[in-house]
């Protein structure tokens, strides 16, 4: 019942005087002149106004025809039910019945022109009724304003249906994008700056209706996001506007634990939740953090959401999975009787990312991604990046004790063999497994450990697997074998310039003999010179194979005793088997030596003596190199 202002309000001219302005005494006995008696009570939601027929009847439609249908020529009692704003609306639409001086404000503009509708205050019953009250406000203040335009779209959100009815909140929606889109371009023009070195304008703007929108009820919200991207609000400033929005909505939810039982948080989180990631999706907004997937990712998972939902968000962050942290992908998982992270989260995720780069590559990367083009492209190094990014994430998973074999090789065994150029990582992490879960049958280690290849493993690596206990026989094999080759090419490399045995035994068997057995001069030296390599690899070729025999052979022999301690362990006579098994294994051990220096320059003193022997003449037939074994 205040007085109205010239500067922040909307106000009526005064129709009665002093004395004759309204009166509202106890909610029971409300009188509106203090010298008339009221001839009728009205009640809403509780709350009874002893007032006038006759002002109430002069311009409300319902109450006009509430009157005349009552079978009753006295009535002194009506009851309205379903009032939009309840009681305070309609004790507004009385004073205004009464003529009585109050303000419109974007706080009450809303319920007021709820209330007239509901009460049908139309230009039928009297001119300059309310209903055109509240649309000249509407018109004249509120949708030129974006401010005002918000303050009236959050004091909607108690008015429903009647405010979706009139269609008061699709025009609350259109004034904000509107005036966000004309502001944007302003303040956009007026922050204009140009780059020096790329001659490039710059934009430098802060839009300060972000955080306001946070005030919003998430279906209003919803709405006047797609407004705004119809506008050609910038999706920068949208991005923006939805990472504040979920910041602020969702900050009271607490994490929680998988000992706890019971949901923590309401449907109106949940709702919150889905909403969002639902409109990332139908609006195609794309500039976002990963760091916000990431937390709303974890959201999601916290109240439970649709999986739809949480696939949605796994798919964008699988778009840019190699700007990823470590600390990203340690999700928790919310069931008690997995392990302690949400692996088969983080394993869609990397689905999703080697999708994208098959989609990238086009064909162009062949299988084993060494001898393509494509190797060089930006997708081959977001692999790397990523293969580096798994191998810490599955060292972090590996000591749990939940976590299932299975679940770890197949994350393992997704990553393509070019995603790794050293496979220390891999070994570490498959070693902190191994440490982790001494149950593991032999079998299954085995399984485990044939997902490692030696031959990328560093030499601090494969010197930690030979001496490592927890790996099978067959891997320590493998790591020494490959450690010797190793050893030999490095050897090769650093003495060829001093092999005058090999240059002068493969100029024997390499240079072109005529039909007298004279060897030929007529023979250019860059067809001699390829004619010597090719006898080379050739000649290496066949010691390989060799020295993969010899290998072979000697893994048998040790498997074999490994089986016989093993039964004389079970049979209480450890002693003379598990002495022959060190015992071969030393032998072992000194039959590999043979591949190193000393070794290489035996078979270079044979290959002298066969070279000797083979120009004595074709006659005698060479022998095979006969092959003991320690």
């Amino acid at each position: 019942m205040g007085l109205a202002s010239d500067s922040a309000g909307f106000p009526f001219s005064a129709k009665l005087s002093a004395a004759n302005s309204p009166r509202f005494c106890n909610p029971m006995s409300r009188r509106i002149f203090s010298d008339v008696a009221g001839d009728i009570t009205v009640s809403v939601d509780g709350q009874s106004f002893l007032l006038h027929k006759f002002p109430l009847v002069s311009r409300c439609g319902r109450i006009r025809r509430m009157v005349a249908e009552a079978k009753d020529p006295d009535l002194s009692k009506l009851e309205l039910v379903n009032v939009p704003g309840g009681a305070t609306a309609f004790e507004l639409a009385a004073k205004f019945c009464y003529g009585s001086n109050f303000e419109i404000t974007t706080a009450n503009v809303a319920h007021l022109r709820c209330i007239a509708e509901y009460l049908e205050m139309t230009e039928d019953y009297q001119e300059e009724n309310l209903i055109v009250r509240t649309e000249m406000y509407l018109n004249d203040l509120v949708v030129k304003n974006l401010e005002k335009s918000l303050q009236v779209l959050c004091a909607c959100e108690s008015l429903d249906p009647m405010v979706e009815e009139i269609g008061f909140v699709d025009r609350c929606v259109d004034a904000i994008a509107m005036n966000a889109s004309k502001e944007q371009l302003v303040s956009g023009l007026a922050h204009l700056e140009c780059d020096a070195g790329s001659g490039k304008l710059r934009m430098h703007c802060q839009d300060w209706w972000v955080e306001d929108l946070s005030a919003l009820r998430i279906d209003y919200y919803q709405r006047v996001i797609a407004a705004m991207r119809r506008s050609g609000v910038r999706p920068e400033s949208i991005g923006t506007s939805i990472v504040h929005y979920a910041q602020t909505a969702l900050k009271g939810i607490e994490r929680r634990h998988v000992w706890d039982s019971g949901p923590l948080v309401g449907d109106n989180q949940r709702v919150v939740v889905e909403t969002l990631i639902n409109l990332m999706a139908t609006e195609k907004i794309t500039a976002v953090t990963l760091s916000f997937l990431f937390g709303m990712l974890r959201m999601a998972i916290e109240v439970d959401a649709g999986l739809d939902y949480r696939i949605e968000v796994e798919k964008r962050i699988g778009l840019h999975l190699e700007m990823a942290s470590l600390d990203d992908l340690l999700i928790p998982s919310m069931q008690t009787s997995e392990s302690m992270f949400d692996v088969d989260t983080v394993h869609r995720i990397l689905v999703n990312f080697l999708q994208r780069i098959e989609e990238d590559d086009s064909g162009d990367l062949s299988p084993c991604g060494y001898e393509s083009d494509g190797l060089k492209s930006p997708s081959h190094g977001s692999v790397l990046k990523v293969g580096r990014l798994m191998d810490g994430y599955l060292a972090e998973i590996a000591p749990d004790p939940y976590l299932k074999l299975q679940k770890f090789m197949t994350l393992i065994e997704l990553l393509p063999d070019y995603a790794r150029i050293v496979d220390d990582g891999l070994y570490r992490a498959i070693d902190i497994y191994l440490k982790a879960h001494p149950s593991l049958m032999e079998s299954e280690c085995k399984k485990l450990c044939k997902l490692i290849d030696c031959q990328k493993l560093s030499q601090d690596a494969s010197s930690h697997a030979a001496q490592n206990d927890r790996l099978p026989m067959q891997m320590v094999v493998r790591v020494l074998y490959f450690e010797q080759l190793r050893l030999k090419s490095s050897f090769s490399g650093g003495h060829s310039g001093g092999g005058g045995e090999y240059c002068s035994f493969s100029q024997r068997i390499t240079m072109p003999i005529s039909g007298s057995g004279v060897p030929s001069s007529c023979v250019s030296p860059r067809a001699a010179g390829a004619a010597d390599s090719y006898a080379s690899l050739r000649r290496e070729n066949r010691e390989l194979k060799l020295e993969v025999s010899r290998m072979r052979v000697r893994l048998t022999e040790l498997e074999r005793e490994q089986g016989m301690m093993k039964q004389g362990m079970r049979d209480g006579r450890p002693g003379e088997h598990g002495r022959a098994f060190f015992a071969s294994i030393s032998r072992g051990i000194g039959r590999m030596a043979m591949f190193g220096p000393a070794g290489e320059r035996r078979k270079k003193s044979s290959r002298a003596t066969a070279s000797s022997q083979c120009s004595e003449g074709k006659s005698r037939r060479r022998k095979k190199p006969s092959v003991t074994y320690a």
